[in-house]
């Protein structure tokens, strides 16, 4: 066990966005499954320190949580009105995370016309059939030779519906290096999303969630119905939109509007409406 010192992170707030499935609150310790082992974290209320349960060691968790992202100089680009103020104020100390990318990517797929709920749920049988075994009802993420080479069939019981053929597929693909996932860091956000959404099942919101949570493509700026609302709703009147706000417009507004680090400003308001459903 040990302890990361941090400044402006809210362990709460970043692992309870809706960003990540793998963990989950009991108490005040979050337990999840990361890099195929198992973590358990407090933060302490007062310093902002973290206590760390886990084989993987501080550096790592001080990548996965981008402690080294600069969050004042952040805010200072995407802060451009009132509502998003409002967002930073209340949930300061929300990071995104960068995931694995290939868990990522299934993990997305399965967030198609589903919940959270559902999609953790969905994972965490895939994980138990497919997945090694780590503690008492945690396994790891399945690999991707495991699900290429298996059949709708046999992923009956996880209960993933039409999301079931799209996940043996992606699968496949990325065995086979008909796409290189990390081939995809080195290109830009255009590039990266055009490769992504070649493979079935994954469209522009899709496409932008795993860019932005997997791959450090800040310009990602997922729309999902509760983004879409807060956009018609508070920015909707924006000259940029000529009248019609479709989800397509709405993400390159996102872009134009808020800059290169859009997807931190997805991620504050899509939360702040998540949990308090202002509108």
């Amino acid at each position: 066990m040990y302890t990361i010192k941090t400044e402006d992170f809210d362990l709460d707030y970043t692992l309870d966005c809706g960003q990540v499935f793998r963990w989950d609150k009991d108490g005040d310790w979050w337990t999840g499954v990361v890099n195929g082992a198992v973590a358990r974290i407090n933060q302490d209320p007062k310093t902002g320190e973290l206590l760390v349960d886990s084989s993987l060691d501080e550096d790592f968790f001080y990548h996965y949580f981008r402690l080294d992202d600069d969050l004042p100089a952040i805010f200072e680009q995407i802060n451009k009105d009132e509502h998003m103020d409002i967002a930073i104020n209340k949930y300061r100390g929300l990071r995104l995370i960068r995931q694995d990318p290939w868990e990522c990517l299934i993990s997305y797929m399965l967030a198609t016309a589903s919940n959270i709920p559902r999609i953790k749920k969905n994972i965490a049988m895939l994980s138990a059939m497919f997945g090694k075994k780590l503690e008492d009802g945690l396994y790891s993420f399945p690999k991707a030779e495991d699900l290429a080479s298996t059949c709708c069939d046999d992923l009956c019981e996880c209960k993933m519906g039409f999301r079931t053929a799209r996940i043996i597929k992606a699968a496949y693909v990325v065995v086979t290096e008909d796409i290189v996932l990390d081939n995809l860091f080195r290109l830009d956000y255009t590039a990266a999303k055009k490769e992504l959404m070649s493979l079935e099942g994954i469209g522009e919101k899709v496409a932008d969630c795993i860019l932005l949570f997997a791959f450090d493509k800040m310009e990602g700026f997922p729309v999902d119905t509760h983004v879409e609302k807060i956009v018609r709703t508070y920015y909707g009147d924006d000259p940029f939109f000529e009248g019609k706000a479709t989800k397509t417009k709405i993400g390159n507004w996102g872009r134009h509007y808020f800059g290169k680090y859009c997807g931190y400003a997805q991620q504050y308001l899509f939360y702040q409406k998540r949990l308090e459903g202002l509108i």
